[in-house]
């Protein structure tokens, strides 16, 4: 069940972030960031928060979000929108905004969802 709740925060964070930057600034039709979401959501809930954060720190976590969110979304504007030139600048933008949210992100998971164990590791950076 806390799963559900990290999963709920992320998804709607993600959502949020890439409706503002892909839908609103590029005009990306919104079922394709909703499903650009959930992938990029479970992709990095799996990777970066359930696997990198309780083995190292809030810092190291939030730099391999911000290189796994760029690397997918600049795939995805680059093949599927058809951004053209501006799949750099969007991924970049993109990764940058979801950087700063999953900082926050992970801090809400080490005190409320992960072991206690993963909370002191990443204390060191708060």
């Amino acid at each position: 069940m806390n799963h559900m709740k990290a999963l709920i925060v992320k998804g709607i964070m993600t959502i949020g972030v890439l409706s503002l930057v892909l839908s609103l600034s590029y005009g990306v039709p919104f079922l394709r960031v909703l499903v650009l979401s959930l992938v990029l959501g479970a992709v990095s809930y799996a990777a970066g928060d359930l696997t990198i954060l309780p083995r190292t720190n809030n810092l190291t976590a939030t730099i391999a979000d911000f290189v796994l969110t760029f690397i997918i979304v600049f795939a995805s504007s680059a093949w599927i929108f058809s951004l053209d030139g501006s799949a750099f600048l969007a991924s970049l933008i993109s990764a940058g905004i979801m950087a700063v949210g999953e900082y926050g992100f992970h801090i809400f998971l080490a005190s409320h969802i992960l072991p206690s164990n993963a909370r002191l590791r990443t204390d060191e950076y708060y």
